[in-house]
Order: structure tokens, then sequence, then C-alpha cells
């Protein structure tokens, strides 16, 4: 169990608050990356997200997905799990391009079908022992989740929209708003998780295989990058972060903003961009710089702030374009009309 002080929007407010998590930054890294996110929107995205107790819903739910994690519930593991990570080395060996991948998630699944059936000779034999939520065929689906949540906030902003434009009665509205703090706050942690390097890589848990510098192998590895080291210095600089956010803008995309059928590409580009860091982030626990002790053991602190920092400017962007991308829902528009008359 690690531990990771965190503060609220532009205001100190401490907090600490332990977690078993093997998956993804510890609970209040994820809270914290909420946070720095809802501090970047600018003061035109729609208010009632800012008011005290909307922007706590929002920073509670970034452990969602991690709290579903806790049950034994085969299915939910089954249908959870896979969307905190994506296992980049994977894709070579399935003969699949990183940059070339489908939009749609099952479509995805089926290329992974096809490459083990043609080519069993590659893949290492399954346990099933180790296996019971029948995920271990598969390579994660991390961009997937933060693209189809995408979807789904855009949803919401159009019904919230059409409710408000169209005669929604004031309940219509107010469960339109909490839909929307539900969908922003749970899709938060897998945009977190795409800023922990060890969510890209099959050296999730300490580095396996050839290892020709001598990277550590513990599985400990995890734990300590996710909250361990936070613990150690007496937590993040969050202020600080928050004070180098820049406002919310559409999510950028090879140097334009991303249309709504590239958000995909967007974020799997982000999820590549940081499982380039993942050998920087090995050669600083090596270097001692991980170590949290001394002067030397402080230097790896700016690399892992600034991992929860790209996170938040990240899902402040997603949520920016969701509402400024959302289209009319004109079925229920129409429907608002019926009812009228």
């Amino acid at each position: 169990m690690k531990k990771l002080a965190v503060w609220s929007i532009g205001i100190l407010l401490l907090g600490r608050l332990g977690i078993n998590s093997t998956l993804a930054w510890d609970y209040e890294g994820h809270r914290t990356v909420n946070q720095l996110a809802l501090a970047s929107l600018p003061t035109n995205f729609p208010s009632f997200v800012r008011a005290p107790a909307a922007a706590e819903r929002v920073a509670f739910l970034a452990g969602e997905p991690d709290r579903w994690r806790n049950t034994p519930d085969l299915s939910l593991k089954h249908c959870n799990g896979p969307d905190h990570y994506i296992d980049l080395e994977g894709l070579e060996t399935s003969g699949l391009n990183p940059e070339m991948l489908p939009v749609f998630r099952y479509d995805f699944v089926a290329q992974l079908a096809l490459a083990r059936k043609a080519h069993p000779e590659k893949f290492p034999q399954i346990d099933s022992g180790k296996n019971e939520d029948h995920t271990r065929e598969l390579l994660g689906f991390l961009p997937w989740a933060i693209t189809e949540s995408y979807g789904k906030l855009k949803s919401c902003f159009s019904y919230l929209k059409a409710f408000e434009e169209d005669g929604g009665t004031p309940e219509e509205v107010a469960n339109a708003q909490q839909d929307i703090l539900y969908v922003m706050g749970v899709m938060g942690h897998y945009v977190g998780d795409a800023s922990q390097p060890l969510h890209t890589t099959i050296h999730h848990h300490g580095w396996v295989g050839e290892n020709p510098h001598h990277y550590t192998t513990k599985p400990s590895f995890h734990s300590w990058i996710d909250g361990g080291y936070f613990a150690k210095i007496g937590g993040a600089n969050v202020k600080e972060l928050t004070n180098k956010l820049r406002p919310a803008q559409l999510v950028a995309l090879n140097g334009h903003a991303a249309k709504p059928e590239e958000m995909f590409q967007a974020a799997m580009t982000f999820v590549l961009e940081q499982h380039k860091l993942l050998e920087p982030l090995y050669q600083l626990d090596k270097d001692g710089k991980l170590s949290g002790e001394g002067e030397t053991g402080l230097q790896g602190q700016p690399f892992l702030e600034g991992q929860l920092s790209k996170s938040g400017q990240m899902l402040g962007d997603i949520w920016f374009s969701a509402w400024q991308q959302a289209p009319p829902d004109t079925y229920l528009k129409a429907q608002l009309a019926k009812r009228k008359r």
C-alpha cells in the first residue's frame, strides 16, 4: 500500500489514503490527475463541474476502475482488467503496426486471434490456472478505453445541451450533469494509466527476458513507481504542477486539432510517447535516482511528477474536446419538441 499527497483544484488540500493497486498509479495519484485536469479547464467550460461537490465527485471517481478490480467477479475482471494497459511489444509479435491499429477494439481482438492461429509458435503457452479471467491472450485495450470514454462524454454533453435548450425539466438537466461528472471521473483513470510507462509494456513488474542493461527485475518496482516513491519523499509538488498547466484546448494530433474521428490516433500517439520513457524510467532506478534518499534519490521526482502532469493536461484537453465536439442529439431534440406540442 502506497500513499501520495494531493491538492484540490488550485488549493492545497493534503490528503492520504492507502490502497492496494498493481495496475495503476495509486489511488491518490489518479485523484491528482483528475484534479489537475479540472484545474486546466477554461472559464467558459460548463460551470457546474466547478461546484465543490461536483469537483470532489470527479476526483473520487478517478479510483473507480481500480475499485472494480477488488471484486472476485471474473466477468468484471475480464472486461475491466485489460482496459488499464497495452503491452506494445506484443504488437510486433502479432505482426501489427502500433500506428495502424484499428479504431474498433473487437477488430483488434480479431487481428490478435488470427495472428495466434497463423503463428502459434510465436506465442508462449498460456497457463490456464493463471488465466481464470481469460485475459492472458490479450495485449490490453488502454487506447480504446480512452477513445470510447471520449465518445460517451460527447454523448452526455449532447443530451445535456438538448435538455437545456429544448425544454428539459430541471431534474433531467441535473441528471445529465451527474452523468457527465461520472464519465469525466472514470475516464480520467485510463488517461492517468497512459502516462505511467509501465502500463505500456511487458516489463510492467520488473524487466523480463534479455536484460543487457541490467535493469531491476523486482516485481515491486511497479508499486514503487505507482506511489511508493512519493510516499517516501512526502508527496508530489502538485501546487507547482497546477501552476504550470495551460488552459485546456482541443486535443492535438500532429500539429493540428484532432477531429472526433481522430481521437483514437491521438490517444495511441500519447501512449506511444510515454512508452519511449520506459527505459529512461528503468535507468533512473538503476542510477539510484528513484530511491527517495539523499540528493541523488530525489532526482527522479521531476520525471514522475511530469508524468502526472502530462495525464492531467491530456485529460483536460479530452474533456474540453468532448464538450466542443459534441454533436446535436437530434433524436432527443425531436422527442422534446413532441413533448412541447
